[in-house]
Order: C-alpha cells, then structure tokens, then sequence
C-alpha cells in the first residue's frame, strides 16, 4: 500500500521564482506532505510534512527554507525568475561577459600601476602639483571627449551594439596599453595618458550605451531593472575577484617588466577571445541593417527567410560599421529635392507612405517617411534600399530583378527614378512573403 500511495498523483504543486517546482500529497494525519526543493517524490528519502499552523514548531518547515544550498546565492546574482524571465541567451553572454571582465580587471590592474609610476609615486624627487596637474589634465580630455563621442554616435549605437560592445573593449585595451607604454617614454608621458584617458572615456559611452541595448533585449518580463541590478552585481564580484588576483600577481611582475607586458598581452588576448564569444553567443529577434540585409539577400537568392540563430551567427562584427550601401531612413524632404521636376520625378510612382531617392554613383538611398509610417513602412522602405543596393552587387536575383539589374547598369543615371518606380511594383509582389516570414523569427526594429 505504501508503494501505491508513494505514486499517487499530487494533489498540488508549487514553484517559485527560479526554483523547482515541487508537488504535495496528503499525510495520514491530514497534514499536507511535501518533496523537497528540485527533486522529484520518487527521488529522495526523507519526506518533510508541512502541518496547517506550523508555527507552533512542531517539525513544520515553512516553504522555501528547504531549497538547495545553491539557490540563495543564485538569487543574488541571477535576474527573479531566471531563466524565463530572460532571454535564451542570456547564460552563456553572461558567462563569457564574466571572463572578459575579469581578464579586463587583471590588465586595468597592471595599467594603474604604470601610471602611478610615471607620475611619480614612489619617488621622492616627484613634485606633487606636477603629479595633481598631469591628473586633471588627463581627467579633463577624457570629460570632453565623453560629450563629443555622445553628441556624434549616440544615436548609432542601438542598431549596432554588438558591434560597438566589441568595439569598446578593443578600445579599452588600446588604452591600457598606453597606459603601460608611458612610462618608458617620460617626455610624452603627459600626452599618452591623456589620449589614454580620452578612449577611456569613449569605452565608457560605447559600453553604457550597448549595455543598455542589450538589457533591452535580455529583459523578458519588463524586468530591465532587476536585469540591470543583477549584472551590476555580477560585475562587482568578477571585480572583486580580479582586485584579489591582482594583489597577488602585482608584486611578483612589477620588478620585471618583460613579463608584465607578458601577462599583458595574455590577458588581452583572452578578454579579446571572451568577448567574442559573448557577443557571438547573442541571438537578438530584432533587425538592423546588418541583418535585413543578410535575411533579404537569402530571401531573394533562395525564397526562404532565415531565423533569427542563423542570421546572428552569420552577421559581421568586425565589418559591420561599414555597409558597402548607405541607407538613410527619416531625412527631410529638402535633401532629397530641390525643383518641382526633381519632385514629381519622387513622388511618381509611389503609393506607400515614403519617398525614396537612389544616388548610383554614391551607392546612397535616402528615404523621407510620412507621418502615417508605421514599423512595416519602415520595415519596407529599408528593404526597399536594400533591393536597391542588391542591383549593384553580383549574385542570382529573381528574374524581375534580373531584368532591372541589366537596366540599371546599362543606363544613365539620371534616369535611376524610373528603376525605383519600378521596384514599388516588384516589392508589391515580393514584400508580403518576406514581411510573412520575417513575422514567424525576426522581428522589424524601428532602429534599422
């Protein structure tokens, strides 16, 4: 009888935020017995029972306190709900995100202690307001540099940040490297720790920037603050962990500069390594340019849309700042004319709520939006740019396009209207089974 009742149904079960869940079944004594935390009835020895009232401390135990050892620290690190409430990618990004940053904290360590030496500490012929002048100097260059960065690619960073997250740790390294390099050239010691300091402050804006991207995109649950809290925490304990590290490996490379800039160099190449494998292990359902145009041109050569894994492990890092098209999306109507003709000339032919001009011999599409665009007028105007920019370039196309490729490099420029005119009336056709099968994996984003 007691094997029977030990494969009885639950008569309920519970789970709460990342834990397992477990089930109950009723005692003799009508109390309500439950499994412990993470393992299933069937596998553990030691049934605990939860009577009603248990805190009158007679063996109850209140649910919760028997989880496993490794939930409470789990909790602190890890987003509520983990893993639904974040993305499927977000393990393995973090994992990787950790190594770089501790290799980052290790090298910054070496860096610091450069400095400290060029300015002077440890020195007795050192003069202190030198010393305080160097450092607000270098401050300084750094604070300005920050603003202009900001006020240039601000507003380019959503659309490319893993790119620009890869960017910024490369950057970093470069300026730790300088950092390591001034002191064996004294006389510019002033001026590299400065340009030193100014790419600092550029890793600073590119990293906060693609940061916050890419919590965006981690938050599944409209948790971008616990998402946000808990990487901070992650962080700070990596940076921990190198501060500890560091006061071990500091006095054994300091006498030895060969093999400080030894570990140096290892060290980068590891946060180089790891945060290529972090950026890689990102699987973002959003478009930019750098996806649409790997999704439209496996579209058009092959009629199938491609998912969101594959158009990720396919998107360019390194390349990705420069597309061989320039595609503006939103510009003001005075840049793409100037005469009455020029404008008839834009708005024939076009029935969708955008205004689009293509420049052969600068290989540039602009598009004016209308008040009325949406994110799949948007989502269009870019495709259509980019089956403009396709007409240039070599490979199969559909036969409509073929036959507007051979037109297009055969005749004049000036007559680039009459091509776009046209691809409204190929797109009509073409449009609504790419926009279908983007629908069912990657999603437009208005940052394209």
């Amino acid at each position: 009888m007691a094997d029977v009742a030990r494969r009885e149904a639950p008569l309920c079960s519970e789970q709460f935020g990342s834990g397992a869940a477990r089930g109950c079944r009723p005692a003799a004594d009508g109390s309500l017995q439950w499994e412990a935390w993470g393992r299933r009835w069937w596998g553990f020895s030691g049934a605990f029972t939860g009577k009603p009232g248990g805190r009158d401390g007679g063996g109850g135990v209140a649910p919760g306190t028997a989880s496993p050892p490794l939930s409470p620290l789990l909790a602190v690190f890890l987003p509520q709900g983990f893993p639904d409430s974040v993305s499927p990618d977000y393990l393995p990004y973090q994992l990787w995100d950790s190594v770089q940053a501790f290799a980052s904290s290790l090298s910054g360590s070496l860096a610091t202690h450069a400095v400290l030496l060029g300015i002077g500490v440890g020195n007795a012929k050192a003069s202190v307001s030198a010393a305080t002048a160097t450092w607000l100097v270098k401050d300084s260059t750094g604070m300005l540099g920050r603003i202009v960065f900001a006020w240039w690619m601000g507003s380019k960073m959503d659309c490319n940040a893993k790119q620009w997250r890869l960017f910024a740790d490369i950057l970093n390294d470069v300026a730790m490297f300088l950092e390591i390099m001034a002191p064996i050239f004294p006389i510019c010691f002033t001026m590299t720790i400065c340009i030193s300091n100014l790419a600092k402050c550029i890793v600073s804006v590119a990293g906060g920037a693609t940061r916050a991207a890419l919590t965006m995109h981690q938050a599944r649950r409209n948790n971008m603050a616990d998402v946000s809290a808990k990487d901070g925490s992650q962080e700070t304990l990596v940076s921990l962990a190198g501060l500890l590290v560091s006061l071990l490996m500091l006095p054994l490379v300091s006498d030895c500069p060969r093999l400080s800039l030894g570990c140096f160099f290892f060290l980068t190449a590891l946060h180089i390594y790891a945060n290529y494998r972090a950026v890689r292990a990102l699987v973002i359902e959003t478009l930019n340019e750098g996806r649409l145009w790997l999704v439209l041109k496996h579209f058009l050569q092959r009629g199938e849309v491609l998912g969101p894994t594959t158009a990720n492990q396919m998107e360019p890092l390194w390349t990705g700042f420069w597309p061989s098209l320039s595609l503006s999306l939103g510009v003001p109507l005075h840049h793409l004319t100037s005469s009455v003709f020029e404008l008839q000339q834009l708005v024939e032919g076009h029935r969708e709520p955008y205004l689009l001009r293509w420049d052969q011999s600068r290989n540039q599409v602009q598009v004016v939006l209308s008040q009325m665009a949406g994110p799949e007028t948007v989502l269009r105007a870019a495709t259509h740019g980019l089956v403009l920019g396709a007409l240039r370039e070599d490979g199969p196309l559909p036969w409509e396009l073929e036959e507007l490729r051979n037109r297009a490099r055969a005749g004049p420029e000036k007559e680039s209207w009459v091509i776009v005119k046209e691809t409204h009336q190929v797109l009509d056709k073409l449009f609504p089974k790419f926009l279908k099968g983007s629908a069912q994996g990657l999603l437009p984003s208005s940052t394209v």
